[in-house]
């Protein structure tokens, strides 16, 4: 018999000392609450069954007080209103009621899926989210007190000018019925009137009156004295009285919903240096794994080479089959919607739909003379994506279908003309939308994997790494927008960016798996699911782990800094949707420029007055006519570069000859200093306002090391941001000499040392170091380096801009050429070239309220070209492409190799 001193035995957590409080049903081990936490965190077992202690032994506290019934205790469960119920709740006694303890497990099992939702995602970004939340709620009241008073302002406005038109309204069109009335009222007395005369002109003429005098005396006294008086109508609508300024003031009140704080996967997750295997699975029922297809987690489709389609779980034990699948080789034949539904090709090419219960199977899309392939459902949009064949010319095509069957889409050329399939073989999506195609027919000795905008334009062909031979079979995307790819040449899964440039190769075969065929990454579980070629065997593996909210703490609230808050984001119009590329540019017209030997550079101030300087002391604003309307006197012109810009005020941002930065008023009689240069030995070479953030960026060099580096300045001309050096410490720039920026953010720079080229550029031969585009992101980090094409030949960059379709247009002093890029930096075409009209181009801007290319020339004339066009609403109307790009084909131009 134990006494009163025997020491209690106090359950242990299994990983550490702590008091046990959780169990968990697949490891099995007891958890304390620091363990549990960290176990459901974990991807390697996220998708555990961790319960509490109390849940293992199946105790459920039966001494629950009834709310309505202090007295007593729940007893009963009412299954139609769904509430607990005590023995005093009388208007629940005709229902059906269950057992409260049964009606327990029931709902718990129901609500298994949220609850691991809340420990495994909720928890996990509850200490990322919280600093956030905490901050906004400091600064909440002072930015709703500015909105308030905002909102009073606008309120005070609309209502003065509300009791304006009200008066007006009172003035006006009432006084216009007085004036009507009083007018009638005249017009009868003056009829009246008239008949008098009448009557005594008849008197006189008829009656042959004698005595004139005595006739008048006898009228005079008769008629009654009328005034007439000139009426004036008051009546007079003011201008401001508009239905437009109405609506403007009242529009300007907005009120917009924000949503859930969401946190994007990019900065929670990273990836792991090498991949760990995770568990394999050997599924019953099948000969080979040539495609997946996740339910859940641990419920997956798996079909063969053969009529064997099977629904199956993580023991491999099959729970269903389908009958008269497709038992072509290879192809991904099978995807799940939103509901669980499985959406496959049946033995008679229809596209058919099995429900969640698998007792009913409809035709969702009938065959026609195109015989489909794969099929994919994109959880981002709802619709279907079809990879289809047409027998006779083996050329291939992509449909999106809506979710009720509807055709809304056909992508089967490129901007050429050119088919972009032979055979679709597997198809995915990208999380940007992209639409990703295994285009590959088994026989052949190659294929590639090609990707398309959602829109339908053509982004890459990926044909491998070098020597470029491709065997493209399954494929998936994972969270950080990786495209993954098993290559049956060399029995790997590649890794791709979402660019198509190669980045590894992620698996090879292996003893366990055998050759890679088909893949599947699992969103919930961030686990990538690989399907054997020559087996039944499916394995998983984790090559994708989340950050630590502790240990990486700063990398994750680096990351989130950059995230834009939905509601945040000013409206804008995406003009790719409504513009596209001419072919060939038009030319409109040109204009000699009185008062320059040259145009290095133009600023817009408006679509018909521009400032434009030459290499000499000249800088000057000029109109269409080309005739000088101002000249600055101070300007830094021998810069030759972009040294001007001008700001959303129209006021004119110019380096002077000190190298200050200085600002010229829009009325053009008052010169502040903007910018003073501080350091002697760093020279600013080019400004350039940006419409977007209303910064100033300016480029500078270093004199003695001829290095360069951009700098952002605010409103206020404070420094907030320099850009110098690239991810390994190296700097990015030499001279930069004219610099802009695009539609995303990336800041675009000329870097050219023009003077060092002519003195010593031809005779280091080998040696020479050629100029470049040098583009990085808002954030300062290098995208790439533009050297021409092709790349590493003799660039000599000059004048740049960018178009509202985002191309990079930069003038090559080279070969005289305007040369187009795509915002990616590959080039597209020369867009224009050296002619009769323009010699030597110079210098570039784009006006985007015309869309009219201004080119300036080495001479004093400018040419203005138009090269984009609108699209046109009907003509244009069935062909799905989003960026309006329909002059050129990527697959020449931009092609992965």
């Amino acid at each position: 018999m134990e006494t009163a001193s025997s020491p209690c035995k106090v359950h242990q957590c299994s990983k550490c000392s702590g008091d046990t409080e959780y169990y968990c049903v697949s490891c099995p081990c007891d958890l304390c609450p620091q363990c549990k936490e960290n176990h459901v965190k974990d991807l390697q077992t996220i998708d555990h069954d961790v319960v509490s202690h109390r849940d293992k032994i199946n105790y459920i506290p039966t001494q629950e007080i009834c709310v309505r019934h202090h007295s007593h205790v729940y007893i009963k469960f009412c299954e139609p209103c769904q509430v607990p119920v005590c023995y005093h709740c009388t208007q629940h006694r005709n229902h059906r009621q269950l057992v409260i303890t049964t009606s327990y497990n029931t709902k718990r099992q129901q609500h298994r899926g949220t609850i691991h939702t809340i420990r495994s995602e909720a928890l996990f970004y509850r200490p990322v989210l919280l600093p956030r939340i905490k901050t906004d709620f400091k600064t909440c009241r002072t930015e709703f007190s500015l909105y308030h008073s905002e909102m009073l302002t606008k309120a005070q406005t609309l209502k003065h000018f509300i009791d304006y038109i009200q008066n007006d309204f009172m003035c006006n069109v009432f006084c216009d019925f007085d004036f009507k009335h009083r007018c009638l009222k005249q017009k009868k007395e003056m009829i009246i009137h008239i008949v008098s005369l009448q009557r005594y002109v008849y008197i006189y003429e008829q009656r042959r009156v004698i005595r004139p005098l005595q006739f008048l005396s006898s009228i005079k006294a008769a008629i009654t004295q009328i005034h007439p008086t000139l009426h004036t109508s008051q009546l007079s609508m003011t201008e401001s009285l508009k239905k437009e300024d109405v609506m403007e003031s009242m529009s300007a009140i907005q009120i917009s919903e924000r949503g859930n704080r969401r946190i994007q996967n990019q900065c929670l997750l990273k990836l792991m240096s090498v991949p760990k295997f995770h568990q394999s699975l050997t599924v019953t029922g099948v000969g080979r794994c040539f495609h997946i297809s996740c339910v859940t987690s641990d419920r997956v489709w798996v079909n063969d080479h053969r009529d064997n389609l099977i629904l199956t779980d993580t023991s491999g034990v099959p729970l269903h089959r389908v009958k008269g699948s497709w038992n072509g080789l290879y192809e991904r034949f099978h995807t799940v919607n939103s509901e669980n539904e499985l959406i496959y090709i049946d033995s008679n090419c229809n596209i058919n739909k099995l429900s969640k219960d698998m007792k009913t199977t409809t035709t969702f899309i009938e065959r026609t003379t195109w015989r489909p392939r794969c099929v994919y459902w994109s959880p981002s949009t709802g619709d279907l994506l079809v990879g289809m064949l047409f027998m006779y010319t083996r050329t291939g095509k992509v449909t999106r279908y809506n979710q009720s069957g509807q055709l809304t889409q056909t992508i089967q050329h490129d901007n050429t003309g050119r088919g972009l399939y032979r055979q679709p073989f597997y198809i995915t999506e990208n999380n940007n939308g992209d639409i990703v195609v295994s285009d590959y027919i088994f026989f052949s000795m190659s294929g590639v994997v090609s990707v398309t905008e959602r829109g339908g334009r053509h982004r890459f062909c990926y044909r491998g790494p070098p020597p470029g031979r491709l065997k493209p079979l399954g494929i998936c995307t994972d969270a950080l927008s990786h495209i993954l790819v098993c290559d049956g040449a060399t029995k790997t899964v590649q890794m791709l960016d979402k660019d198509g440039q190669f980045l590894s190769h992620l698996l090879t075969k292996s003893q366990e798996m055998g050759g890679p065929c088909s893949l599947r990454y699992d969103v919930n579980t961030h686990r990538l699911w690989v399907g054997s070629e020559d087996n039944n065997k499916v394995c998983f593996y984790r090559y994708i782990t989340r950050q630590d909210a502790l240990t990486d703490k700063c990398h994750v609230i680096e990351s989130l800094s950059g995230i834009p808050t939905p509601g945040t984001e000013k409206p804008h119009h995406g003009n790719k949707c409504l513009l596209k590329l001419m072919s060939p540019p038009e030319l409109l017209h040109s204009l000699t420029v009185t008062g320059v030997d040259r145009c290095f550079h133009i600023s817009f101030v408006t679509s018909d007055r521009v400032w434009v300087n030459d290499h000499r002391d000249n800088l000057i604003l000029t109109d269409t006519s080309g005739v000088p309307l101002h000249r600055v006197e101070d300007s830094c012109c021998y810069l030759r570069g972009g040294f001007h810009t001008v700001n959303s005020e129209s006021e004119l941002v110019y380096i002077d000859r000190n190298y200050n930065i200085n600002k010229l008023s829009k009325d053009m009689k008052t010169t502040t200093t903007f910018i003073e240069r501080t350091y002697s030995t760093w020279e600013p070479r080019c400004v350039y306002w940006s419409p977007s953030t209303g910064d100033l960026l300016v480029g500078i060099r270093y004199i003695h090391t001829r290095t360069g580096k951009v700098t952002r300045y605010n409103q206020s001309g404070q420094l907030t941001q320099t850009i110098q050096h690239d991810n390994t410490g190296r700097g990015l720039y030499r001279q930069p000499r004219y610099i802009t920026e695009n539609n995303n953010g990336d800041v675009v720079v000329s870097d050219f040392d023009e003077d060092y080229d002519e003195l010593y550029g031809y005779a280091y031969g080998d040696d020479y170091v050629p100029g470049a585009v040098v583009v990085t992101e808002r954030g300062g980090r290098h995208c790439f380096s533009y050297t021409g094409p092709p790349s590493g030949s003799r660039l000599r960059p000059i004048g740049i801009c960018t178009d509202a379709l985002s191309h990079i247009l930069v003038c090559d002093y080279q070969t005289k050429t305007v040369q187009m890029l795509d915002k990616d930096g590959q080039f597209l075409l020369h867009l224009l070239r050296e002619s009769q009209e323009m010699r030597d181009l110079r210098s570039l801007s784009y006006d985007v309220n015309t869309h009219r290319l201004w080119v300036g020339s080495w001479d004093n004339k400018l040419c203005v070209y138009r090269y984009i066009t609108r699209q046109d609403a009907l003509r244009d109307e069935h062909r799905p492409r989003p960026d309006g790009e329909a002059m050129f084909s990527s697959t020449s131009a931009v092609e992965w190799r």
